[in-house]
């Protein structure tokens, strides 16, 4: 493991998705960290609404073609990269056919959560983990910008903590707005147990609300960032109480020294 290396976990990514602060932050903040002298490498889901030809996107053949097997159905991963040639970045993406093909993100064309966000969630991780094991790639931070990514933290904390490639590592979780209204599926606690992953913090999924869920993240988080403006106010106050580290709104003209030394703060 090594401190200088930075694995960017992002729910979007501009330009392939569009613009808003999360996205242009997990673009911009992973090249500006690259410049400061760390190796980094970036995963976001192949949602279907991103234009492979236009972005240039090309299969991985030498990483693709496991199966991940979730709620007891088989799933083939796919990977895919891109590379933003003026930012010299290269973008890993992971993809399968059954939850990343549909047209929208996270939500259906009516503004509706998709029921699977859980298992599709679950399968943006492991697909993460397999593939960076491949690529004998040790992490010194997980950085996970959204809700969405988040599922890895559980994995690294509970089913990796001894993989030499992950232990000691440490994750981050950067939170910005945007929670969900109602409930991750109702199955969730079952998904997770399968995966062999117990703990009393599952209890938190009685009821997968987005509060309850960020309290499950927080439980494997070594770092909390507010990364915008508007963070849910319950949410903050459960994490300004729990005692986590936190780095608050880093948007100033300093934002990517102050991300360093969060880096550095946790890795102590």
């Amino acid at each position: 493991m090594s401190k200088k290396k930075i694995l960017y976990v992002c729910q979007g990514i501009m330009p392939y998705l569009p613009e808003n602060h999360q996205n242009k932050i997990s673009r911009m903040l992973p090249q500006a960290i690259q410049e400061k002298g760390y190796e980094i490498r970036i995963f976001m889901p192949k949602y279907g609404c991103i234009n492979e030809r236009r972005n240039q996107l090309h299969e991985v053949i030498r990483l693709s073609g496991m199966n991940l097997i979730i709620d007891d159905n088989d799933h083939q991963l796919i990977i895919k990269v891109a590379s933003i040639p003026s930012a010299r970045v290269q973008i890993y993406f992971i993809d399968n056919e059954e939850y990343f093909q549909r047209k929208y993100v996270l939500t259906d064309e009516d503004g509706k959560y998709f029921e699977d966000n859980d298992e599709r969630g679950i399968f943006f991780a492991r697909g993460i983990i397999e593939t960076v094991k491949k690529l004998r790639w040790s992490p010194g931070v997980v950085h996970c910008h959204g809700w969405f990514s988040g599922f890895i933290a559980m994995y690294l904390k509970k089913l990796f903590a001894d993989d030499p490639l992950f232990s000691g590592l440490k994750v981050v979780i950067s939170l910005y707005k945007d929670g969900f209204s109602g409930q991750l599926n109702g199955n969730i606690i079952n998904k997770i147990e399968e995966e062999d992953i117990t703990g009393e913090e599952l209890k938190l999924l009685e009821k997968p609300d987005y509060m309850n869920f960020i309290k499950f993240l927080s439980v494997y988080a070594d770092g909390i960032v507010y990364a915008e403006e508007g963070i849910d106010e319950n949410v903050r106050n459960f994490i300004d109480s729990s005692g986590i580290p936190v780095l608050d709104c880093p948007q100033d003209d300093n934002y990517v020294e102050k991300y360093a030394e969060f880096y550095d703060r946790i890795l102590e």
